[in-house]
């Protein structure tokens, strides 16, 4: 993915993060709370580390024929 894509991508989720957590306090769901505060930044390290899928064009399986 194009450093173009992932960045913004990263701020996007960086903040439905933040948010998130902001709004579980305001309803007062602390387990919930303490899950964004796990998810957000483990989804954001996950975006980083793992690679991009790739095809390769034998993987593509070409769709059969009706008779």
């Amino acid at each position: 993915m194009p450093f173009r894509v992932k960045f913004p991508l990263t701020l996007a989720v960086a903040l439905v993060a933040v948010a998130g957590w902001f709004y579980m306090g305001y309803l007062g769901q602390i387990g919930p709370q303490w899950a964004v505060a796990f998810l957000g930044p483990f989804t954001v390290v996950s975006l980083w580390i793992f690679p991009e899928v790739a095809r390769q064009p034998s993987d593509v399986k070409a769709p059969k024929k009706a008779p």
